[in-house]
């Protein structure tokens, strides 16, 4: 018994079992809180440490998965291409946009982390939050951050930006396709995208498009308000 569990179809199979129980218990119930990503981590979490299985052992059984999770970007490429013509009519919007979100995003996390004491480690650490794992990671070590702290960050804002904003921009009022997109892509990263997906394939394009763009303005605008912090 404690040969399978330690197998690595064993482990992929958990990861994909227990990802399509979570979509199924959220497809019939809808509520934001059930969010499969959330109750994914949540259930592999448990049962990892019922069963005494370390992490990076479950890590490297899952290695499949997180090679196709590159390939996944395609998905977003099609979408843009499919919706250039729209992208490019509002390059504009989406360039302000984006830099104000980008901004919002840094300076709100460095003031309200250094009021709550935080050091610089830790500030530096979490600054980074709502650009995508990989370029994340990069900027946090390049600041002097933990890159485990960055991590969790990342993947918190990027649950809670697609669980509470699809709800925030209904009670905003927001029906443009194009702004909802930006939200979701400049405030919750890939995960935000996932779920402006959800909502539209336009939205779902400039999501994707706001990912690469946050990475890039977020990279120059954190050294700067280092600085000046």
């Amino acid at each position: 018994m404690e040969e399978i569990i330690h197998s690595r179809i064993f482990l992929l199979s958990l990861t994909v079992v227990v990802y399509y129980g979570a979509l199924q218990l959220y497809n019939r119930w809808k509520f934001p809180l059930l969010n499969p990503l959330l109750v994914s981590i949540a259930a592999v979490i448990g049962i990892l440490v019922l069963l005494g299985i370390d992490f990076e052992e479950y890590y490297e059984a899952n290695e499949i998965i997180n090679f196709m999770l590159g390939l996944s970007v395609v998905a977003i490429a099609y979408l843009l291409e499919q919706n250039i013509a729209k992208i490019k009519t509002n390059i504009r919007t989406i360039s302000v946009s984006v830099f104000a979100g980008s901004l919002m995003a840094v300076v709100s996390t460095w003031f309200i982390a250094h009021l709550m004491g935080a050091d610089r480690v830790v500030i530096a650490s979490i600054a980074p939050k709502s650009v995508t794992t990989a370029i994340a990671l990069s900027i946090s070590e390049h600041s002097g951050g933990l890159m485990a702290i960055t991590s969790f960050a990342v993947i918190f804002t990027g649950i809670l930006g697609s669980v509470v904003g699809p709800w925030l921009l209904r009670i905003a009022g927001v029906r443009d396709s194009v702004a909802r997109g930006l939200a979701m892509g400049t405030a919750a990263h890939a995960m935000g995208t996932a779920k402006a997906m959800e909502m539209g394939a336009l939205e779902g394009a400039v999501g994707g498009a706001a990912i690469g763009l946050v990475g890039v303005v977020t990279a120059v605008l954190i050294p700067i308000i280092e600085k000046i912090m």
